[in-house]
């Protein structure tokens, strides 16, 4: 019993070969994880780790690139909100211009219509005037045999007292027409 170690653990008292080949056994199983098992789990977390890390970055990019492309498509709306903004602007001036050009051509159209009534007036004036020159030399002559008691007509016709007659009644209209303004 010289070699037997007393030691003092209370009501267990193990034995001391099974522990110090418990912790012979505790030290080999730690060193073989220490070496083989704990590497391979530390590579296993870093190459876990960079992925991590790298998806981050590659969201980070993705992200910067949508911020990139949401910009380009903010300012290709703003421009063509600018260009539709210009093109109606444009469209109201063409319209302005087409309807001042279509307003002009309709007034060009109106003179031309209002001349070219003017010129049927005047030319049936003057068939009515040339019409009542005839009638009212008749009539008149007519009157004045009727008035004398004997026909007029050839002296009438001979001395053209009707024609002259009527002359002095077409100048004397505008004289007559003149103080009939000023009265």
């Amino acid at each position: 019993m010289a070699m037997e170690l007393a030691i003092d653990v209370g009501p267990l008292k193990p034995e001391i070969a099974p522990l110090i080949l418990g912790l012979v056994l505790f030290f080999l199983l730690f060193a073989v994880m220490a070496k083989v098992i704990l590497p391979r789990i530390n590579k296993v977390l870093t190459e876990r780790e960079e992925a991590t890390d790298g998806r981050f970055e590659e969201a980070e990019e993705t992200r910067a690139e949508a911020a990139r492309v949401h910009a380009e498509y903010q300012e290709l709306l703003a421009e063509a909100r600018h260009e539709a903004a210009r093109l109606r602007q444009e469209s109201v001036e063409q319209g302005t211009a087409i309807i001042a050009e279509l307003r002009a051509e309709g007034q060009r159209q109106r003179e031309e219509i209002i001349a070219a009534g003017h010129a049927v007036i005047d030319a049936e004036r003057a068939v009515a005037e040339a019409e009542l020159r005839q009638q009212v030399g008749v009539l008149a002559t007519d009157l004045s045999g009727r008035i004398v008691g004997e026909p007029v007509t050839d002296f009438a016709r001979e001395s053209g007292v009707v024609d002259r007659f009527l002359e002095e009644l077409r100048t004397a209209q505008p004289s007559d027409a003149a103080t009939d303004k000023r009265a």
